[in-house]
């Protein structure tokens, strides 16, 4: 039997020409230009728009920072006109006390050996022979309020002003708002309690055991 032939069909001309590379080639390029420049509209508007954002965040900085200083400057003009509202004619609310504390001074510097200023006293009331030292806060719910002036009291008599020399010091805790369990609190150590009403400040009747402390 014949071995069959295998026949192969001529070639048609149809494979890669160096033509069809060539054209591959620069549709290759096109679509990379393209790209490209796809890629930097693309930045370009990723940019204007951090830019945009930037400038509207420091914007909202800025208008936060205005408000935050009005804000503050707001808190210490209340604290003060607190203080000047309790501060007059404080030492009428003493009546019945061995004491006539007829003289007021505000905002009162405690410096130490060094000139350095190491607390100040809100309200200093005095006479001849006592002073008090009045701590004034617009709200007072924390404890450490009262510690804290315990310990400007110390400092008071570590660094005595030129107001206490020769005298006894007493202590005194006015608020605005002055919660129960503060009041209490400031009684314990020893201070008297007044409390803001309207445009007057009350003397808070002390517990019937209530002495005063003489620092």
């Amino acid at each position: 039997m014949a071995a069959e032939t295998t026949t192969r069909p001529p070639p048609t001309g149809e494979g890669l020409t160096f033509e069809k590379v060539w054209a591959m080639f620069q549709e290759t390029d096109r679509q990379m230009k393209e790209n490209a420049e796809r890629q930097k509209e693309t930045d370009r508007i990723l940019k204007e728009n951090y830019e945009k954002a930037e400038q509207r965040w420091n914007k909202a900085e800025l208008r936060w920072n205005k408000i935050e200083k009005n804000l503050g400057g707001l808190g210490n003009s209340m604290g003060q006109l607190i203080e000047t509202l309790i501060a007059a004619r404080l030492w009428e609310k003493f009546a019945g006390y061995p004491f006539n504390l007829n003289r007021a001074y505000q905002r009162v510097n405690i410096y130490n050996d060094d000139r350095r200023t190491v607390t100040d006293v809100d309200i200093l009331l005095a006479d001849t022979e006592w002073v008090m030292a009045v701590e004034v806060k617009r709200e007072s719910t924390d404890k450490r309020d009262v510690d804290d002036h315990i310990k400007r009291m110390s400092l008071i008599l570590k660094y005595p002003p030129a107001e206490l020399v020769g005298k006894k010091l007493l202590g005194a805790f006015a608020c605005g708002v002055v919660s129960p369990d503060i009041r209490d609190y400031a009684y314990e150590a020893g201070f008297f309690v007044l409390e803001l009403k309207g445009e007057a400040v009350d003397l808070i009747p002390p517990p019937k055991d209530f002495y005063p402390k003489i620092w």
